[in-house]
This record gives structure tokens, C-alpha cells and sequence, in this order.
């Protein structure tokens, strides 16, 4: 007898949840190291399975943990309700025990020495307004520990700001490192030096190697067009550390796990972070920073690049074919942007700042002047480059203009490829030279209905408190706010899957709401941070909803919802609606 794969799937995630829950697995590191310390004799360092099991019997874990998970072994082949009416109740059948596995061993010193990925620290500061700074980044190099003794050493790192204090130290930052478990067998110092000094030479000759093909390829680009020299070909991009890297190193396929179910829902996420330019000192042009991941999530706002990054990388995941795009907007202004290919030959464009797609028909310059040409509704006017983890191609078209650009990448008289292998050397996963893996998604902490209530309670009182200072009383009305809620889910969900539904139930309920006689007015505003009196000094900027706020007349009620959408990360879509009814008289 054996459960169905969802069923045992769906099992192990509740047992992990309890488990991470209980924190069983950090008690049971105390007790292997307490046991070691205490009850082993020290030529045998090594815990048998029967061992560990008697030490966590005696201490209680294994009690404690049958408490809490109690297993059903009867009638389990029978399908279980999708909706349970009434709680899961399990009760225990028979002992449970504690197996080891492969996926359990310590890695040796060795092993651990080849790992080259550097552990990256983001400092960010957060003010009384919720409002998130960048710091400084920094990528510490944890293998010195190897070669330590008792496998404990101490570090002292100076942490630079970043951007264009980049050369300006912020602090010292003081590290305790420790191997847990302990090594059974630690490196000499000088063995741990000198496989860093290997990879160092490694890595310039790498990074050389990669500069001198890229020199050589933007020669070749120019000699097809000497016009080129005026498109946005970017091949480096400097990071907030102000660290040139190659742009393909900042896409990387990414899979958000069970946070996220669809491309068009990334893309959403990828929206709601918020949308900031890089700082500039003095006049002049944009200043160049493209951030890390890490550093990106953790600020939850960046440039255009950083979301067109982030969107490329999601859709990778999915396995789409994805690729960041390098050009213009309106006015020649620089800007990023998603592109994804389809197998049939659509060419869709994603915009990550807004979340919209567009479908891409080119024009076809040599039809006469008469012939019906398809008219593109996107925002961009020129492309320079498109890449991804992979690939790099820039465009050799007679015009760079992106409604007559024919997005046949496979066609070299087009687009310039660089070449794969070269891509590769720096960029590729496990490269010295490229940016460690990129850390798994993080669901969101925020409680949506805790927040929007409470959004929604302060919004009440600086309406109060503002129609008190124009001599108005205020009359709140319950239900009609509630009645709001559905327009708010509706606008989320378009702006999700670009669907519209359930206006017709919104519009029928507020019909049934406004008595004959009266008239009703609404406002909804989107935001996508949680503070509520910057949200409504915005909504007053607004001649409509400001006219809501302060209306004037016979029997006025006034109504306001809110509703906090969450997203990973702690990203969240703010919906307010700003309502009034009153009997209009002539």
C-alpha cells in the first residue's frame, strides 16, 4: 500500500512545516554536539544511528515530536476532500524512525575547498517610513575557515558603500566563522592559499581573455555600419560595488517555487517592486548601476534594469525563451525591457516596470506609402542588444528602430551573435568569475488582511481629521465600503492576466445601494508601498478623488476600502477606493 505521489508530496510538506516549526532540526545539532562532546571517547568522533536515536530519546525529542505528528495508516489508498469541512485529525499506528540518508553527509574539506561561490551580505537601512536604503554589498570569501583550527576563525571586513560612494568605506564588520558539524579532517593554511591564489589567476586570465573577444567582436560590429557606433550595445555593466561585469551574468533562470504560478503573476511581482534611478551626483547623464539580485530583492525597489533583469529570469524558469532588451524610449531616453519568442514565431514584449505585454508585428519599410502598416502600441523606439544567461546578440540592421526590426535571431545578417563558449566562460554557472547562484525566492510576511485593515482604519481618520478642518462632518457607511471590495479584487486580477471580470456583480450591487435620487462616485488608486498618509497626500493631488474626499451636499456617506495584495518578498499591490453617495439637489 502506498500513497499517490501529490498525496506524498503534500504529506512531506506538512511534516517539514511542523518540523521547521518545532525547530527539531536545531535541537537536534545541540544534542549530536553535546553527545560528541560529552559521551564519545575522542578517537571515535563518529555517531552511529542507534546513538543518536537513544540520545534523542532520552532528551525527549522523539516524544515531543510524535505529539505533534500523528499518523494515519488506515483507508489512506481512499481520495481525501480537497476542502476538508472538519480539521485533519491523525492519530499514531506505529513508532516512527529516524533514517539516514546520503543527502545527510558532511562534505569532506576537499570537497568544500572546490566550492568557489561566495557567501554575498547586503546591508540595507530602513527609516520610521518603511523606506529601504542600500549600504553597502559585499561578497566575503568563507574558505579561509577551512585551513583553521577547531575549524573557528575570525574575520574583520571593511564594507564600502555603493553607487557612487562606492569608494567610501561605511564601517568594519567583524565575522565569526565555525564548520558545523566539524570537519573530521581540516587543510593546511597553505593549501586553502593556494587553491585561492590558483583561482584568482584563473579568474583574471578568464576576465582578460573574455575583454580582448569582446574588443574584437564590437570591431567587427563596427565595420559593418559605422552607424552602430551610436546604438545601445551594452556588453558590461557595472554592479553597485562598481565592479564591471557582463551583462549576461545578471540573468540566470530562477524558479519561484510555489510562490509564483505563473508568467504573467511574475510579472506582476516584478511590478509592484518599486521602481527607483540610480542616485546622480551633479548634472549630467543617467548614472550607470545595475544591481545584483540579492541586493535588488533586498531593497524591494531598483532601476528599469534591475526589474527587466529580475522578469528575464523568472521567465527562463518557466522555460520560456526569455531575453532583456537594450534601448530607447520616447525622447531617446535609455531604457530595458523583456522580450520572449515563442515556437511559432511570436515575438511578445514584456514591460517589467508596468507589467504590460505587447505583441510585436513589424512594419515592412519597402510597401508603398498607401499599404495599411500594423500600428505598435508599445513604448520603445530604438533596441541596441539582446541577451540572456546564454546568449548575446546585437543588432546589424540597416535601422534600429524596434517596428521594423525582425526578430529572427537564428539570422546573423541581423543580429551579431558573440560567441556561446566565450558567454559561457564567465558567465556560466560554477564560473569564478560569475555571480554566485541566485538565492531562492522568500514568501511574503506581510498578513494582507491585517494590513489593509489597518491601512484602511488610518485613511478613515486623516479623511476625518481633513474634512474637519474644511467644517464637514463625516458619515461612514459600513456597508458600502464592503460593497467595494469586489471592484479592488476585480482590478488586481486584471492587471494580473489583462482579463476583465466581475464588474457587472460590482456595478449591479452599487446600484442596489444608491437609493433613487442619490448619486454615487468612486475612485480606485494603486500604490505599491504601505504607507498610508503619503497614499492619501497622492490621492489629493487627484481633482476627482479630492472632490470625494471633500464632498458637499445632502445625506453624504462616505466609504473607503482597501486591499493589500502580497506577492514574495513582502512585495504587495495596495488598492485603495475612495467612495461617496449623496442626494443630489438641483
Amino acid at each position: 500500500m502506498s500513497l499517490p505521489p501529490e498525496k506524498a508530496s503534500e504529506l512531506k510538506q506538512l511534516i517539514h512545516q511542523q518540523l521547521s516549526k518545532m525547530d527539531v532540526h536545531g535541537r537536534i545539532r545541540e544534542i549530536l554536539a553535546e553527545t560528541i562532546r560529552e559521551e564519545l571517547a575522542p578517537d571515535q568522533q563518529q555517531l552511529s544511528t542507534e546513538d543518536l536515536i537513544k540520545a534523542l530519546k532520552r532528551r525527549g525529542i522523539i516524544d515531543d515530536v510524535m505529539k505533534e505528528l500523528n499518523f494515519v495508516t488506515d483507508n489512506v489508498d481512499q481520495e481525501l476532500p480537497s476542502s476538508p469541512k472538519q480539521p485533519v485529525c491523525f492519530t499514531d499506528r506505529q513508532s516512527t524512525l529516524l533514517k539516514k540518508s546520503d543527502g545527510t553527509r558532511m562534505a569532506d574539506s576537499t570537497t568544500m575547498l572546490s566550492i568557489s561561490d561566495p557567501v554575498h551580505m547586503v546591508l540595507i537601512k530602513t527609516d520610521i517610513f518603511a523606506e529601504t536604503t542600500l549600504v553597502a554589498s559585499y561578497f566575503l570569501e568563507w574558505r579561509s575557515v577551512l585551513g583553521s583550527e577547531n575549524g573557528v576563525t575570525s574575520l574583520t571586513v571593511e564594507l564600502m558603500g555603493v553607487g557612487t560612494e562606492s569608494k567610501v568605506s561605511v564601517g568594519i564588520l567583524n565575522i565569526k566563522l565555525e564548520m558545523y558539524p566539524p570537519l573530521n579532517q581540516t587543510l593546511s593554511q597553505e593549501v586553502v592559499n593556494t587553491q585561492l591564489a590558483l583561482e584568482r589567476q584563473k579568474t583574471a586570465e578568464k576576465e582578460r581573455l573574455f575583454l580582448v573577444y569582446a574588443k574584437q567582436w564590437w570591431r567587427e560590429y563596427l565595420q559593418i555600419r559605422p552607424s552602430h557606433n551610436s546604438r545601445l550595445v551594452k556588453i558590461f555593466a557595472q554592479d553597485e560595488n562598481g565592479i564591471n561585469r557582463p551583462v549576461c551574468s545578471y540573468v540566470k533562470p530562477l524558479r519561484a517555487g510555489r510562490l509564483l504560478d505563473t508568467p504573467r503573476q511574475a510579472a506582476r511581482f516584478v511590478n509592484v517592486l518599486g521602481y527607483e534611478r540610480a542616485p546622480v551626483i551633479g548634472g549630467g547623464g543617467k548614472q550607470e548601476q545595475w544591481c545584483t539580485l540579492l541586493a535588488f530583492l533586498c531593497r524591494n525597489k531598483g532601476d528599469c534594469e534591475d526589474h527587466a533583469n529580475l522578469l528575464c529570469s523568472l521567465l527562463l524558469g518557466y522555460g520560456l525563451e526569455a531575453f532583456v532588451c537594450v534601448g530607447t524610449k520616447a525622447k531617446g531616453v535609455p531604457h530595458a525591457w523583456v522580450m520572449t519568442c515563442g515556437t511559432d514565431g511570436t515575438v511578445t514584449f514584456w514591460e517589467s516596470l508596468t507589467g504590460h505585454r505587447y505583441l510585436h508585428k513589424p512594419i515592412n519599410p519597402d510597401e508603398p506609402p498607401a499599404a495599411e502598416q500594423p500600428k505598435p502600441l508599445y513604448p520603445y523606439r530604438t533596441i541596441g542588444c539582446v541577451f540572456n544567461h546564454q546568449t548575446f546578440l546585437g543588432n546589424c540592421q540597416p535601422s534600429d528602430s524596434v517596428e521594423s526590426c525582425v526578430f529572427d535571431l537564428n539570422d546573423e545578417s541581423k543580429w551579431k551573435p558573440m560567441s556561446e563558449e566565450a558567454v559561457k566562460s564567465v558567465c556560466a554557472p560554477g564560473a569564478t568569475t560569475s555571480l554566485p547562484p541566485f538565492p531562492p525566492l522568500c514568501a511574503s510576511t506581510i498578513d494582507a488582511s491585517v494590513t489593509s485593515n489597518e491601512i484602511e482604519m488610518q485613511l478613515r481618520l486623516l479623511v476625518s481629521e481633513h474634512r474637519k478642518d474644511l467644517g464637514l462632518t463625516t458619515v461612514w457607511e459600513d456597508q458600502l465600503s464592503y460593497l467595494l471590495s469586489p471592484a479592488l479584487a476585480s482590478y488586481e486580477f486584471e492587471r494580473t492576466t489583462s482579463i476583465s471580470a466581475g464588474n457587472e456583480e460590482f456595478q449591479d450591487a452599487i446600484r442596489r445601494a444608491v437609493p433613487d435620487g442619490h448619486t454615487f462616485k468612486g475612485f480606485p488608486i494603486h500604490f505599491v508601498y504601505r504607507n498610508a498618509r503619503r497614499a492619501f497626500a497622492t490621492c489629493l493631488r487627484s481633482p476627482f478623488c479630492e472632490e470625494i474626499i471633500c464632498c458637499r451636499g445632502d445625506q453624504v456617506r462616505l466609504a473607503v476600502r482597501v486591499r493589500v495584495f502580497t506577492y514574495p518578498e513582502s512585495a504587495c499591490a495596495v488598492w485603495i477606493m475612495f467612495a461617496c453617495k449623496y442626494r443630489s439637489v438641483l
